[in-house]
């Protein structure tokens, strides 16, 4: 839509607010809102002022004034709010002389935007697709506190395994790990997913699928149709926000953490990506390993080979690495395969040269998708232009079970970092092929490094629960 046609988008639709949403640095929607009558064509060259320092990432008290420039080809109706509004998703920059804005390097949005730009001069490629598959929890209740002398957190799902002393059980629970595509009465969110698929639809978002996951308290996926990189990553925001809003309505809330559930399935967020030239896909050779083409495989090189230093992006919470634990079916071998869901990158077998494309599996959806999706695409393309080989750097193809490999065999085998730490300083180690084109800039990867390391820091200082039952009795 151009921005006279969200005027009158608005005005059928009988809108009264305008919502302004914006990305922060770690990757989640904020937002403040204006009356329809503030909204004006010039709004969309002009912007609207608001407050950078409180922002996480963003500015310092001392340069705040910062600028929301709305995309008017992101308008939709807010399905949650009771007053009829107006929602776009803006763009940041800083003030600046009538009909120039100096746009904002720590934006994601305009990271992304960059990494598109840079693809299309690079002349390797002109699109880069992006399909994530999205795991998230659906829990009926959760506590959580942690304060000087209190440290714990609780979930609960009807469905979930310790729930059959219930006084009032039901019955029909989940088996841990039992939860991959069982029916009703076990499963008991199909309406709740099939609300928000309905929902994302409404809203624009094709979805090719959803499910129930192995996850027994509550797991879901729903997997999004491909798009490109901003658009992709503009849809992950509002699939976020559908779910748990959503879930809300229902009494239920939703949680993209990596490893809420001990014991059980984490949530990941598989990201499947492809390169196109001239409406031609790059990736396919009928005569290669598993269908993919040379460029393909240099593309895997270099993610294979950056992965250390993407995984600060692409695992980005402590939490993360409690699912990126090697033996349990997690994806943390730096090699590729055709088959093995343990490999940081997989290729789906299909015979469709339109629909071959690589799998990288270590994202979780805690990740930023505007800082992930150009991260993965810039390792790539560093991958195609210094012609990384993955099989002379040992990473692959492996088509042996990995999962059952022996400890010897594994020791062979690189794998993704143990920690965020290990990963933040692999990124402050390698991040040149991030910089090129300044899709990246410095200032916005030391201000990324500088916050999650805070928040390292501040869950190693505290008591684990764990540690009573391990060391009180010492």
């Amino acid at each position: 839509m151009t921005p006279d046609e969200v005027l009158r988008f608005a005005r059928e639709n009988g809108a009264k607010m305008v919502d302004l949403k914006f990305v922060d640095l770690p990757g989640t929607w904020q937002h403040f809102s204006i009356p329809l009558h503030e909204l004006k064509e010039e709004t969309f060259i002009e912007g609207v002022p608001f407050d950078g320092s409180s922002i996480r990432g963003f500015q310092a008290i001392n340069e705040s004034d910062m600028l929301v420039i709305p995309d008017a080809g992101t308008a939709f109706m807010d399905p949650f709010t009771a007053t009829p509004t107006l929602s776009l998703t803006c763009n940041i920059a800083h003030p600046g002389p009538a009909g120039y804005k100096k746009p904002y390097t720590r934006d994601p949005r305009y990271v992304a935007q960059k990494a598109e730009d840079y693809l299309h001069t690079s002349g390797i490629a002109d699109t880069s697709y992006f399909g994530p598959e999205a795991e998230f929890y659906i829990f009926d209740e959760v506590r959580y506190c942690s304060t000087d002398n209190k440290q714990y957190a609780e979930v609960d799902s009807e469905e979930a395994h310790w729930n059959g002393e219930r006084e009032r059980g039901k019955g029909h629970l989940m088996t841990v790990k039992g939860g991959y595509f069982p029916v009703a009465p076990n499963d008991t969110l199909q309406d709740l997913r099939a609300e928000m698929v309905l929902q994302l639809e409404a809203l624009g978002v094709p979805v090719e699928a959803f499910h129930h996951e192995v996850g027994a308290p509550g797991q879901a996926e729903i997997d999004i149709r491909f798009n490109t990189l901003v658009k992709t990553a503009d849809n992950m925001l509002l699939y976020k926000y559908i779910t748990k809003n959503t879930a809300r309505k229902y009494g239920k809330t939703v949680t993209f953490m990596p490893k809420p559930v001990f014991g059980d399935n984490g949530s990941g967020m598989h990201t499947h990506q492809s390169l196109w030239k001239d409406e031609q896909p790059l990736f396919y050779d009928s005569e290669g390993y598993a269908g993919i083409s040379q460029l393909a495989r240099y593309y895997i090189g270099g993610l294979l080979m950056h992965a250390p230093a993407i995984l600060a992006i692409a695992a980005p919470t402590t939490n993360s690495y409690k699912r990126l634990v090697p033996g349990f079916e997690a994806p943390v071998n730096l090699v590729f395969s055709k088959g093995n869901r343990s490999a940081a990158v997989r290729i789906p077998l299909t015979d469709n040269p339109k629909a071959k494309r690589i799998e990288f599996r270590p994202p979780d959806p805690t990740a930023n998708p505007y800082l992930l999706f150009s991260a993965l695409l810039m390792a790539g393309l560093d991958g195609i232009r210094r012609e990384i080989e993955p099989s002379e750097y040992g990473y692959g193809p492996v088509d042996r079970d990995l999962y059952h490999m022996s400890a010897e065999e594994l020791r062979e085998i690189c794998s993704v970092p143990a920690s965020l730490d290990e990963s933040l300083k692999a990124l402050e180690t390698d991040h040149a092929f991030l910089l090129e084109g300044d899709v990246f800039t410095t200032d916005l990867l030391e201000k990324y490094v500088e916050l999650k390391r805070e928040q390292s820091e501040q869950v190693r200082l505290r008591p684990n629960p764990i540690e009573f039952a391990f060391y009180y009795d010492a």
